[in-house]
């Protein structure tokens, strides 16, 4: 039985997995969250972990006092997320932080040698070759957490390397499958927020809405399962049945398949290589209705087509693609942009920003530098 530190745990993807703790009799040592103090409170008192901590100073002060009745141990800032990350007492570490703000913590888990459940796709993103060669060096496990990535994991057990044909990673399509880009003008944040499939946190919400979603889950995927840009291909499933498959050279194809709740990917990184019961949903193929695939439309959703692009550069290009696309969603789910400008603002920043060999040095200045890009570009 692992005991599991979860980073952000009152986010979408960290609630689910107390939900699967709680099932699964999956001991938690840890919690970590920015500012939601009652939220973490509650966590805390039901879970009743080691240490707990919050990166917002004010928060981790307001928490401390309120469990000074407890023994848990209160942390703060990113010293505190940090030492969650590496606690002696967890053997695995759920990193569901939003953004790269999940980077550091997620190498220092790697340090520490655990097992990581990754749920922060901007951590392999962003620095991935990097990631993965530390992950190689510590010994440490890296298991997905996305429906996607879990499902391509699970379809590639047994398999011998030189077998794999392609990867087929699905996508739901969002909310505004099959619109033209006129429709999409007067698109608000409330409507692309209104996802027909998945119960996901707002970022995350509106990446699936422009498809810029599914270009980070192609370069997470090149980096989890060491294949090119070209040995994946993309396609829209709306029912989200077909969570992704994989393609051999025999030409057998290997789908993993069922309801559309993260829970069973989230258990199966936190039990594999056993599975369990658990509290996900289960499919019927008799109610499923039929399933279809379209090919994505580049051509409107363009932030797809700029991560494809940035996925065959490489280097710091894809940190670049990141770092806008945080600020342009940010600037859209403030009201300052419009649906269609999101792409056009992270496009703005990849064309400013200069290139650099990869290093973590250098990921994180292409964050900062793509950052301005696209507040200048905003605010133009």
């Amino acid at each position: 039985m692992h005991h599991i530190s979860i980073l952000g745990s009152t986010g979408s993807i960290g609630t689910q997995t107390l939900e699967v703790a709680k099932a699964c009799g999956i001991p938690v040592v840890a919690l970590t969250a920015h500012s939601n103090v009652d939220l973490l409170e509650q966590q805390a008192r039901q879970f009743h972990p080691a240490l707990v901590a919050a990166a917002d100073f004010t928060a981790a002060a307001s928490l401390a006092q309120r469990l000074s009745d407890t023994d848990i141990q209160v942390l703060s800032g990113e010293a505190g997320i940090l030492a969650a990350a590496s606690l002696p007492q967890a053997d695995t570490v759920v990193t569901a932080l939003v953004g790269i703000a999940g980077l550091e913590p997620t190498l220092a888990a790697i340090d520490a040698g655990k097992r990581i459940a990754l749920a922060n796709k901007e951590t392999l993103v962003c620095a991935g070759p990097l990631v993965m060669a530390r992950a190689k060096e510590k010994g440490a496990e890296i298991l997905p957490v996305d429906s996607e990535h879990s499902a391509i994991f699970q379809c590639l057990q047994g398999s011998l390397r030189g077998e794999l044909q392609s990867i087929l990673l699905t996508a739901s399509g969002g909310p505004f499958f099959g619109w033209t880009r006129q429709q999409l003008q007067s698109v608000t944040a409330k409507d692309a927020l209104q996802h027909p499939n998945w119960s996901m946190g707002a970022k995350v919400t509106i990446d699936s809405a422009t498809l810029m979603n599914k270009g980070l889950e192609l370069l997470e995927a090149m980096s989890l399962f060491q294949v090119p840009a070209e040995k994946i291909k993309i396609l829209v499933h709306r029912e989200s049945i077909v969570h992704s498959a994989v393609e051999y050279c025999d030409g057998s194809v290997l789908a993993q398949m069922g309801e559309a709740d993260m829970r069973l990917p989230i258990q199966y990184a936190l039990t594999y290589p056993h599975r369990v019961p658990g509290p996900a949903r289960r499919l019927d193929l008799l109610q499923c209705g039929p399933l279809h695939f379209a090919p994505p439309d580049l051509e409107t959703f363009r932030c797809l087509a700029l991560a494809i692009a940035a996925a065959k550069e490489g280097g710091t290009a894809p940190a670049i693609l990141n770092g806008a696309n945080e600020v342009a969603v940010a600037g859209f789910l403030e009201g300052k942009l419009g649906f269609l400008d999101i792409p056009r603002v992270v496009e703005a920043a990849l064309n400013q920003v200069a290139r650099e060999p990869l290093s973590l040095e250098a990921v994180h200045r292409a964050d900062l530098l793509a950052r301005q890009a696209a507040q200048k570009a905003m605010d133009a």
